[in-house]
């Protein structure tokens, strides 16, 4: 609690923050060496991923996100045995890609749950009451050891307020009660609050609308033409 001309203000400890920051660096290991590729064994799906991923780039380190992203994909966090991986593949020392890793928040550099949700708790939400969906969230996935629960400073999608992000897909605006929903949802590998999705919101750039046709019918529209499909027949 801090005090603001005499009043009570409750301060929030559950926003994010790079990881790491406060860890002391140990100064009696070893210079960081890349890894031999003849001897740091790769999956075959994960070296063909990081490979395709420098080939979009001129400097092969800019590759370092989506290359960390797939390690993440294969292992569940980004453990050192995956981190070696990438180095071996990129040529790269694992000091170089832990430091990548630990800067940025999606990054798991501890063993945790394979599903994320993430919740916005920056101002516009927490205005429209993303602390209190933040709760019943992580009340909701207690039990879901494989759902993974965190704050988030800001998603940048204020218009669908309060909102979160699961395993990428933003949904929003949410109440309490969507959380056990979207528990519900992940652990069934089902689309999540289909209904809410960002994605299926209607926007009025024609380029947004031409490239609509890259994600399947929402709901919404699938409603709305098996009704006109009803009311041709019926005439």
């Amino acid at each position: 609690m801090s005090a603001v001309n005499g009043r009570q203000v409750p301060r929030y400890g559950h926003g994010s923050r790079v990881p790491g920051w406060d860890e002391a660096v140990d100064l009696t290991k070893d210079p960081a060496t890349i890894p031999d590729p003849a001897t740091t064994p790769v999956p075959p799906l994960l070296r063909e991923r990081i490979a395709q991923a420098m080939t979009k780039y001129p400097d092969r380190r800019s590759a370092a996100i989506p290359a960390l992203h797939a390690a993440q994909d294969e292992h569940g966090w980004c453990s050192p045995e995956a981190i070696d991986q990438v180095a071996a593949v990129m040529q790269l020392t694992p000091a170089y890609l832990t430091s990548v890793a630990t800067f940025y928040d999606m990054f798991k550099m501890h063993p945790m749950g394979r599903h994320d949700v993430f919740v916005c708790t920056n101002i516009s939400c927490s205005l429209r009451g993303a602390d209190e969906f933040f709760e019943a969230m992580k009340a909701a996935a207690e039990d879901a050891d494989d759902i993974n629960v965190r704050s988030f400073e800001c998603l940048g999608a204020c218009d669908i307020a309060p909102m979160a992000s699961v395993d990428g897909e933003y949904v929003g605006p949410l109440e309490p009660d969507d959380a056990q929903r979207i528990v519900d949802d992940v652990l069934a590998g089902r689309a999540v609050l289909e209904h809410k999705q960002l994605r299926y919101r209607r926007s009025a750039d024609p380029e947004v609308a031409e490239e609509a046709g890259d994600f399947s019918p929402s709901p919404v529209d699938a409603e709305e033409a098996d009704e006109g499909e009803g009311e041709g027949q019926d005439s």
